[in-house]
Order: C-alpha cells, then structure tokens, then sequence
C-alpha cells in the first residue's frame, strides 16, 4: 500500500487545538510570577541552607501544568505534591542504594512512574524529579531523604497555593472542579446540565474505557458532553441568532436613575433584568432582579447595583453559543451590543421560546 505522506505530515503536526494569544500570555505569566515567588522564598537569607530550600528544574515543568493546563487531572494538587514527593524518595533511595549512573537514573524513574500511578499522583514532572535526584549523589549524600521534603514538597506546595491563588485572580478554577460540587446556589440539588447527564460513574467508565482518566476528569467530560447537547439542541432549532430572538423594545435606566425607579419598573414590566445605558445607548451594565431582593437598591444609584462582568453578544451569535451562556444559572439575560450600542437582549424566556419552537421542514411550503 503506497504511503500517504499528506497523512502522514499531518499526523506530525500539531495536535492541540489553537490557543488565544491572551491564554498564552496568562499561562507564561502565570509560570513567571510562581517561579519568581518561589525563587524568592527558597534564596531568602532567612532560610536555613541546611535545609535544602532551593528551586529544581522539574519546578519548570510543573509550572507549564499548573499554570497552562489547570483543569488537567495532572496538575491537580494531589497528583503534583504527592508525585512529586514518592518520586523524590524513590530517586533518593536509588541514589543510596545503586553504583552504577545509568542504571540507577533509569531504575528511579521506571519506578516512580509505576509508584505515582499506584497512588493515584500521575504528574509528569515527578519523573524528572527521580532522575535530578538520581543524578545528583552530592546533594543525596548532605540532605539523604530530607530531599523529597525540601526542596521537592515544600517547593512544590509553594508553587500549587501560588497557582490556586493566580487561577482565581485570572478567572480560572484551580483546584479542578469536583463533579458532585455544590449547586451555585447553595443548594443540595445537582446543577442543571447534571441533572439529566450520564453519572459520576459513568463518565468515568467511559474515561476508563478509552483510556482518558489521565487526561480528563468527569467534571470536564460533564462540561464537553453538555457543551456538545447544547450545541446539538441549537442546530435543532435551524441557524438561529441573537438578532433573531432578542428583545429589541427596552427599557433602561440611565446610571443615575434611584434604586426605588429601578424597582418599580421591575414590578411595573415584571422583567429579570433591566440594562443600565448612558448617552446616544451607550450600555454600561445590567441590572437583575435579585440585586433588588432585601431592600439593596433602596438609597443606591443604578451604577452602584449594576452588574457589568456579564458576557456580553453580536446580532450574528448564533444560538449554539447563547446556550451554555445562561444554562449554568450565573446570568439571566445577555445584553446584545454593536460597538458599544445596546440594541437588545437576550433572556432566558427568549431562549426557551426559541427552543420550542419547531424548525421547518426543508422544502415545506409557507403559509400565505
């Protein structure tokens, strides 16, 4: 059978999916900032040299999870601390009990990769952290197997609090998120795009069965599976977009409208949101209806109670991205703009009369 080297050529290419310039640059500075800390803490004059407080190249390679792939099961806390740290050890007690270099270097890695897998603490790293400490009989002999305390844990769960603490600043979750977490609204009930999915056990069964566990967790399959149910009731519908079903008769309020206006135009028109607009339409922001329960807006302006990190649309959105915005519960309505101009919005009622609707038959004649 001849070759395919078109095949062949794109099966050595890129495998990842393109990535916003803005993403990267939040993931490298990200790894900047925690090894700068990092670096920082472990070459303080305050720190006993006696302990072994120093940065190691695997920390590198940690950061690129950590700080790149936050939602990966590999970068999880666990599976960073805790490989990092058995994979210290068995590099140590390779280091102490083997002559020869290159049998002990590989020895130490084959078997932390066996151990971390065992302990459910796969990170990839840990592999480079065995072969540092099997390359490095001086630093074995002064620190023994105070190494995998300091610099490896200590090192390591310095750089995961700095990631958790630079994930939650840049709009990220990390640690990952568990699938039997709470509902947003602090209830026991699932959240809505659970309710009706595959269970925690089945979606790991599925992992399990195509050999993903490493690179998914059930909470991300549980996200792509509703993503992709979303989408698929969107295409249902024909190509439908945010021109098509928004609210386009609004009623605003201008920044400086009272609190008291606001509320009684939520009871006069019985709406969940109302968009807050300056001169020539000018949107700034949004106002729910559950910023008016318990008295809040009572004594405040518009601009101090509305709400302005929302996602925002164009009129050709189509509908497939409309969905997952407001599925999740965190918003009730999408404002839709032109450069800046509101022109209408989109709310969860729109949505559902949308969906409802039957999508035409192809070649069915209109009625006249």
């Amino acid at each position: 059978m001849p070759l395919d080297m078109s095949r062949i050529l794109r099966a050595l290419g890129p495998a990842v999916a393109s990535t916003p310039p803005a993403e990267a640059v939040r993931a490298g500075f990200g790894a900047v900032a925690g090894l700068a800390v990092a670096g920082l803490f472990a070459m303080s004059p305050a720190i006993d040299r006696d302990l072994g407080l120093y940065l190691i190249a695997p920390f590198g390679a940690s950061s690129v999870l950590l700080f790149a792939v936050p939602n990966s099961p590999l970068a999880q806390p666990w599976a960073a601390v805790v490989g990092n740290t058995v994979a210290a050890l068995i590099g140590v007690a390779a280091c102490l009990l083997i002559a020869d270099p290159a049998l002990r270097i590989a020895l130490a890695v084959g078997c932390a990769i066996t151990a971390t897998i065992l302990c459910r603490a796969l990170h990839p790293p840990a592999g480079a952290v065995a072969m540092t400490a099997a390359m490095s009989p001086d630093a074995v002999a002064d620190l023994g197997f105070r190494f995998a305390l300091a610099p490896v844990a200590a090192g390591t769960i310095l750089l995961v609090a700095l990631a958790a603490v630079y994930a939650r600043l840049t709009g990220r979750h990390y640690p990952l998120r568990q699938f039997d977490e709470h509902h947003p609204n602090r209830t026991r009930d699932p959240a809505p795009d659970h309710r009706l999915g595959l269970s925690e056990a089945q979606l790991n069964d599925i992992l399990e069965r195509y050999r993903q566990s490493f690179n998914l967790g059930a909470e991300d399959l549980a996200r792509l599976v509703g993503a992709a149910e979303l989408q698929a009731a969107a295409q249902r519908v024909g190509p439908v977009t945010a021109a098509d079903i928004m609210s386009r008769d609004l009623v605003t309020v201008s920044p400086d409208a009272p609190g008291e206006r606001v509320a009684a135009l939520f009871r006069q028109h019985r709406f969940t949101s109302i968009p807050v607009v300056g001169p020539g339409d000018r949107y700034l922001g949004v106002i729910f209806q559950i910023h008016l329960i318990g008295g809040q807006a009572q004594g405040y302006a518009a601009r101090a109670i509305m709400q302005t990190q929302i996602p925002q649309a164009a009129p050709a959105t189509p509908l497939g991205a409309l969905l997952p915005l407001m599925a999740d519960g965190q918003v009730d309505a999408v404002p839709v703009l032109v450069g800046g101009r509101i022109l209408g919005i989109v709310t969860r009622t729109d949505l559902i009369s949308a969906l409802a609707r039957p999508r035409p038959q192809a070649g069915a004649s209109e009625l006249t």
